[in-house]
C-alpha cells in the first residue's frame, strides 16, 4: 500500500491506467456534511482527472445544498460486491431524480446551466436581422454562423415537433413559430414528445419547466 500510494503521489504515468482500470464500473458515495435528508450521500461513477479538488456536476448540486464556496465532501468507496451492489440500484444519483420528501425534481439545472440557458433564449431589441423568415433550423444555423443574426435576434421559423398519433407513435409535425435563434437553436435537443412552447421564452431559474 506505501508503494502504491507514493506511485499515485510521484504522479508516475503507469498509474493513471491502472487507477482507470480499478475504478472502472466501481461506484463511490459522495456526501456532504450535514447530512439533512437521504439525498445527502449519494452514488457516482467517478472519472479521474487532475487536481485535488472534486468536481461535481452542477444537476445534483440541489440535493446537496452545495454552492461551491469552498464545501468540503467525502469520498467513501464500497468494497463489498453487496455493497457495490447497492450503491448502484439505490444510490445512484440518476436513480434519484425525484425528492423523497414532495416529490418534486430534485435534479434541477443550477449553475453555468442556468446561465447557458437564459443566455440562449433571452430576447434583443433590434437585434442584427430580426423579423427574418427560415424555412428550418439548418438556415437558422447558416444565418448565425455567417454572423447575419444573433442568438436573441427575433425571427420566424419552421421548426420541427414529434407528436404521438392514434397508434401512440411519435410523427413529426412541422410548425410556424415566431421565436428567437437561440430558442430555435435550442430546439434540435428537445425530446421528442416536449412542446417547443415550453422554451419559447427567457428561461430563468424560476421558469425552468418540471
Amino acid at each position: 500500500m506505501k508503494a502504491a500510494k507514493k506511485l499515485v503521489e510521484q504522479e508516475v504515468p503507469v498509474v493513471w491506467d491502472i487507477l482507470d482500470e480499478v475504478i472502472r464500473e466501481h461506484p463511490i458515495m459522495l456526501n456532504r456534511a450535514p447530512t439533512l435528508h437521504r439525498l445527502g450521500i449519494q452514488a457516482f461513477e467517478p472519472i479521474l482527472i487532475e487536481g485535488k479538488a472534486i468536481q461535481l456536476h452542477p444537476l445534483v448540486c440541489a440535493a446537496f445544498n452545495a454552492d461551491f464556496d469552498g464545501d468540503q465532501m467525502a469520498v467513501h468507496v464500497p468494497l463489498s460486491l453487496e455493497a457495490q451492489m447497492e450503491a448502484r440500484t439505490l444510490m445512484l444519483a440518476s436513480n434519484n431524480v425525484l425528492s423523497p420528501a414532495n416529490g418534486e425534481p430534485i435534479i434541477v439545472p443550477s449553475q453555468d446551466i442556468v446561465l447557458g440557458l437564459y443566455y440562449m433564449t433571452r430576447d434583443k431589441i433590434n437585434g442584427l436581422g430580426e423579423g427574418s423568415l427560415f424555412a428550418d433550423v439548418k438556415e437558422v444555423h447558416r444565418a448565425y454562423h455567417t454572423k447575419q443574426v444573433e442568438l436573441g435576434t427575433k425571427i420566424t421559423v419552421r421548426l420541427r415537433e414529434w407528436v404521438k398519433n392514434e397508434a401512440d407513435e411519435f410523427e413529426p409535425v412541422v410548425t410556424r413559430y415566431e421565436t428567437t435563434v437561440g430558442r430555435a437553436l435550442l430546439s434540435e435537443i428537445l425530446p421528442k414528445g416536449l412542446p417547443f412552447e415550453y422554451i419559447n421564452k427567457a428561461l430563468k431559474k424560476k421558469k425552468f419547466p418540471n
